[in-house]
């Protein structure tokens, strides 16, 4: 095992060392079984099913009644470092055999340090596979944990409690800012298509909102796609064939995986500059995408060839973009497990067309305010980029001992493990039988009684709380709890003796109430 240097009182160890393995005790079962199983049956009977990242149903037993470390053995994103690998379950459930099955040692490992010490591991060299990575138990039971004194990984766990739930808190408000701009597209698409985006340019002309009711064959020409044959020893292949996928880009559509040379081209329907692109069939059916180079389709596209005097290509771009022209698709295709709108029902869509100028005057202020949202969009994933990159920062800072002060009061890890190995030999010099490196219960070194009657030599420090707040900064009211290593009852007899000290108060940061020391 590579030597690596570690803050003091700390240790390396394999996980093997620290954790029960309960693999042995997983049963897997297909997803038609469960069923058969479940089939009427109350969902309050159920229990949750787990697999290696996190629940994939319900079932109406379970295997397990405790609190668990679940780490992916196959299936895993283990060389993304934004992805989970491991996470806590508790309470009746069941695991199949995708997901290792890790009890911490009591006293030794605490189970919030271990699963982010997992989560933040990096996996090169220990999974196998290409297109589907596997975590063997062989190589699983191997992997090095940096094993603080345990005092201090409750501390860690405490801090990284906190402060991973603002991150998260943070992530959800950046999503909600996402789905925002995305409201505010389709809001300013609606107004595009009643009119009231350009009431002011009306109202200035002395102008009425009066559109024309036409169909998309109004419009102009329409063209379906089709893919024509291969041409042996083409030339060299430069025509774009856009298919469902190119309508991505939109806006701006100009490039296609697939392309034709000439003599290919000859058997398309070709289209120029300028057609707007509409999806007609499957489950992208409505994706439109406006081309800006001469190309054709497939056949699963309905082109327009707009006529200058009628509409212009963007405003009825932007038009089948719109909730009402989303709609109007939707609502006209066939009602079939395949969706399909055919080039009749397609040219039959009702249209309600205000006239060139204003369709003029729409196109110019979508794109302003589209410009607007897009520059938002941008700063939006600056910063998104931002708070992906600090949960890996901080479980990286938490296990080089960088994140909570260290106490070099605490018992070193080592004497920990020293004494769980011995256990371990005892037991198996007893001739007892294995139980997956899981020690007798009394052979695990017991965390410090906080919660006994003082003795009068050695009572309960009255600044307690305070001290773990000044340590480990600003905590949740659970997260000193778990630090504290206090029952509850004890715990809220402390708290609110130190809240009446005036030692402890209560903090506010992102809209979670903290506890903090002061001064």
């Amino acid at each position: 095992m590579e030597e690596r240097e570690l803050p003091v009182g700390w240790v390396e160890a394999s996980l093997e060392d620290v954790v029960d393995i309960l693999d042995s005790q997983r049963v897997p079962i297909n997803t038609t079984e469960r069923e058969k199983r479940i089939a009427e049956k109350p969902e309050t009977s159920l229990y949750l099913y787990f697999g290696a990242t996190g629940q994939v149903g319900l079932i109406d037993d379970f295997i397990f009644s405790e609190s668990l470390v679940l780490l992916g053995e196959d299936g895993v994103p283990f060389h993304d470092p934004l992805k989970k690998k491991a996470y806590r379950v508790s309470g009746k459930f069941w695991v199949n055999n995708h997901a290792h099955v890790l009890k911490s040692l009591t006293g030794i490992c605490d189970e919030v340090y271990l699963e982010s010490y997992l989560n933040q591991y990096d996996y090169t060299g220990c999974v196998t596979g290409s297109t589907r990575l596997k975590l063997t138990q062989a190589a699983m039971r191997k992997i090095p944990i940096s094993l603080a004194p345990f005092s201090e990984q409750r501390r860690i766990a405490a801090k990284l409690d906190t402060t991973l739930a603002a991150v998260d808190a943070c992530r959800q408000r950046l999503d909600g800012v996402a789905d925002l701009l995305k409201r505010f597209r389709q809001a300013v698409l609606a107004a595009a298509t009643s009119g009231e985006l350009t009431r002011e340019w009306r109202e200035k002309r002395g102008l009425d909102w009066s559109p024309r009711q036409l169909t998309v064959g109004d419009l102009g020409v329409i063209v379906t796609g089709n893919t024509p044959k291969a041409v042996p020893d083409e030339a060299e292949e430069v025509v774009p064939l856009f298919k469902p996928t190119e309508l991505d880009a939109g806006y701006d559509v100009r490039y296609a995986k697939e392309l034709m040379g000439p003599k290919r081209a000859q058997g398309a329907r070709m289209l120029p500059p300028l057609s707007v692109l509409v999806t007609c069939i499957g489950a992208t059916i409505g994706k439109t995408g406006l081309s800006r180079t001469e190309g054709a389709t497939n056949q699963q596209i309905n082109a327009i060839i707009c006529n200058p005097r009628i509409a212009t290509p963007q405003w009825t771009y932007f038009w089948f973009t719109s909730p009402v022209g989303q709609v109007s698709i939707v609502d006209n295709a066939s009602a079939t497990t395949l969706p399909i709108i055919n080039k009749s029902r397609f040219s039959a869509l009702e249209v309600e067309v205000p006239v060139i100028e204003e369709q003029q005057e729409i196109v110019q202020l979508i794109d302003s305010l589209f410009t607007l949202a897009d520059q938002l969009e941008v700063r939006l994933n600056s910063v998104r980029m931002v708070v992906d990159r600090l949960t890996p920062a901080l479980l990286a800072k938490a296990f080089r001992g960088e994140l909570v002060p260290q106490d070099p009061g605490d018992e070193p890890a080592s004497v920990l493990l020293e004494r769980i190995r011995a256990a371990r030999q005892a037991e198996a010099g007893a001739g007892k039988p294995s139980r997956r490196g899981r020690p007798k219960a009394a052979a695990i070194p017991a965390p410090i009684n906080r919660n006994a009657a003082p003795a009068p030599s050695d009572p309960l420090p009255p600044d307690l709380l305070t001290q773990l707040l000044r340590e480990c900064g600003a905590l949740s009211e659970r997260a000193l709890l778990a630090a504290s290593e206090l029952r509850p009852e004890t715990f809220q007899v402390q708290l609110a003796r130190e809240q009446g000290l005036g030692a402890v108060r209560e903090s506010r940061e992102d809209g979670q109430v903290l506890l903090e020391a002061v001064g």
